[in-house]
């Protein structure tokens, strides 16, 4: 494989502009470049929730999404193109049917925290969540593969049931929202 960086600044940025994957310009602040920087938060994200110390099998799954985000950015960097499948989003289903099974059935909504490594991935579940609000955003003004905008979805709720899991297995204590609790405070 040749050498795909060789120079880390071109100076082409400084106007406001960035390369797409087909040459093309686009703004920075654009719906498709905003949608890439959300991609690329979210993978840094799931590399700090792996580094935090998730079980093996969690962080291959996640290592296995983060390659597989970094193909999608490569789907959104080129107008028009389309690399998710359906089969992408039926394993996203199988992970969260496989994993929701064990864990106890929610009678009340469930507020981010517990441990550290699940808090964590519902920052994922979060950041997640805005990028599919900014793909949506771009899917109105241009075209947007529909099974990416339907992985993205899976993919927050896969991350929620994966910060129940990581509670569940590190004795973490799930923080039920507490409808009276502001009534009872200062």
């Amino acid at each position: 494989m040749g050498k795909r960086l060789t120079k880390i600044y071109t100076r082409t940025g400084d106007d406001g502009t960035t390369g797409l994957g087909n040459g093309e310009r686009a703004d920075k602040d654009s719906p498709r470049i905003t949608v890439l920087g959300d991609i690329d938060e979210l993978n840094s994200l799931l590399g700090t929730l792996i580094a935090s110390g998730v079980k093996d099998d969690l962080a291959g799954y996640l290592l296995n999404i983060q390659h597989r985000l970094f193909d999608i950015g490569a789907e959104i960097s080129v107008p028009g193109n389309a690399t998710t499948s359906a089969a992408h989003i039926t394993r996203l289903e199988e992970l969260i049917d496989n994993y929701n099974e064990d864990l106890a059935p929610l009678e009340e909504f469930i507020l981010p925290g517990g441990t550290v490594s699940a808090s964590l991935c519902h920052l994922c579940r979060s950041v997640c969540r805005r990028m599919e609000r900014h793909l949506v955003g771009m899917a109105r003004k241009e075209f947007v593969n529909q099974n990416t905008l339907i992985f993205i979805n899976r993919l927050s709720d896969l991350l929620f049931v994966f910060a129940r899991v990581i509670n569940q297995e590190k004795k973490g204590k799930e923080v039920y929202w507490d409808k009276d609790r502001l009534k009872r405070s200062v």
